[in-house]
């Protein structure tokens, strides 16, 4: 099959899915199944997360600048898009509604103001980017965070957009909707996160991207090539922004209100977290960490002692494996994915039985909870503390800089235990190792 006819198919399998997953969330729900709005609140969330990480990991982690403005540009992209939708689309949709239908005019005119406040976050990466890329490290996180809070105290001082009470609605005496409209929902969302990730890997696997990672590596090295370092790492600056201030529009579209409180630095920050998390320069990492960073905290709500169970059991897991020792294991369990099924088995094992042992037999939720009172409430202090432990033993990350997808399941069912996959992982590839025996005939013959 042609690969262009794979993409397609593809991308009409990625529209079937999210369509099915939004009919979902609708209160018809899909053939009579419907999720609850609790799970679609996460999931909307997360999407508009994984757009925020995998535009900061293009500068961050691809091009190895330090930004700390993220929420800024997510900002400025809101408050634009939310800005034109209330005061100045309201009689282009109706105009628009009678040509075209109602749910047409409504998808048209969102579209245009989502690139609308793409547009404007770019502009403002292009100005914060030209003056403040030439500096590095520390003093560009510097400059980045204080155009963030530039941004957020200019905004609570606009009274049209609400100032410091938020942004819902037309304010007198000015006229305009009564409420954002909630254009925003998880086909969107999803689709424009799809979007987000097929755009940087394509410019990650482009001549460009190539350009970022050198700079990142070594951007004096870079220099004396004869790359102008300062031109990508605006052009990177200015995609990011544009990524962001399209997460910034649907999130306002969706929350149906904006506040500057939802932008202040400890939001630069949660992005930041989201790819050191993953993994910086991976994109499947990025991804990884804003579900986790998403979703975690709610599950500590949900169900604290079960996630302080199974991340606590992750270094117990870890230490038995390594005191087993893969060689001593059955041939099926010893290679690729056998031994990470085994892996994933021992571990839920060990979950249930600790869960069982801890908390049927010996009360240690309730004695617990008798010292501390409930253990909800320390719900943050507990998410806090499982990060510093994952930078402690994991510091580069979950994923590291690799990218999970079907190749790498390929290559995980053919990596080969022991000695040969210890010589892989060293950076060799086993089928371009000179010591087997073809490759030493191959040698030999051209001798």
């Amino acid at each position: 099959m042609p690969p262009f006819i794979k993409r397609i198919l593809g991308a009409l399998l990625i529209v079937l899915v999210l369509i099915a997953v939004n009919m979902m969330m609708s209160n018809e729900g899909l053939f009579g199944f419907g999720l609850p709005f609790y799970y679609s609140h996460l999931l909307r969330l997360a999407g508009i997360n994984i757009i925020l990480a995998v535009s900061l990991n293009l500068i961050t982690g691809f091009t190895g600048q330090f930004s700390i403005g993220h929420a800024g540009f997510m900002a400025v992209g809101a408050y634009s898009s939310v800005y034109l939708t209330v005061y100045y689309t309201q009689g282009l949709e109706q105009k628009l509604a009678g040509a075209i239908g109602e749910g047409a005019a409504g998808m048209l005119v969102f579209l245009l103001v989502l690139l609308a406040g793409a547009l404007a976050a770019a502009i403002a990466g292009l100005i914060v980017g030209i003056p403040s890329l030439r500096l590095r490290g520390d003093y560009l996180a510097i400059v980045t965070l204080g155009f963030a809070e530039i941004i957020r105290i200019v905004l609570v001082n606009i009274k049209q957009i609400g100032g410091p009470t938020g942004f819902s609605g037309a304010l007198p005496p000015y006229e305009g909707r009564a409420t954002i409209p909630p254009y925003a929902d998880f086909f969107w969302i999803g689709a424009f996160a799809v979007i987000t990730i097929v755009v940087v890997y394509n410019i990650v696997r482009s001549n460009v991207g190539r350009t970022l990672i050198s700079i990142r590596e070594d951007e004096l090295a870079a220099q004396a090539m004869g790359v102008n370092t300062t031109r990508y790492k605006v052009l990177a600056f200015v995609i990011s922004s544009a990524f962001a201030g399209i997460a910034g529009a649907l999130f306002g579209h969706y929350n149906q209100f904006l506040s500057t409180q939802d932008f202040q630095f400890i939001r630069s920050f949660e992005v930041i977290i989201m790819i050191v998390l993953g993994g910086m320069g991976s994109i499947s990492g990025s991804l990884l960490g804003a579900v986790v960073i998403t979703v975690l905290p709610e599950l500590l709500r949900e169900y604290p002692y079960d996630i302080v169970f199974l991340l606590a059991l992750i270094p117990i897991t870890v230490l038995i494996l390594r005191a087993i020792g893969r060689k001593r294991l059955p041939s099926f369990f010893r290679d690729g994915l056998g031994y990470y099924g085994f892996v994933v088995a021992l571990y839920l094992v060990f979950f249930f039985v600790a869960r069982f042992v801890l908390i049927n037999l010996l009360d240690f939720d309730i004695r617990l909870q008798s010292v501390l009172g409930d253990i909800r409430n320390y719900r943050l202090v507990i998410y806090a503390a499982l990060l510093i432990g994952m930078m402690l033993t994991r510091p580069q990350g979950l994923l590291g800089g690799r990218e999970f997808g079907l190749n790498w399941l390929k290559r995980a069912q053919r990596r080969p235990a022991g000695d040969e996959a210890v010589g892989a992982s060293k950076g060799t590839p086993i089928a371009e190792r000179s010591d087997l025996p073809d490759e030493r005939a191959k040698e030999d013959e051209k001798k």
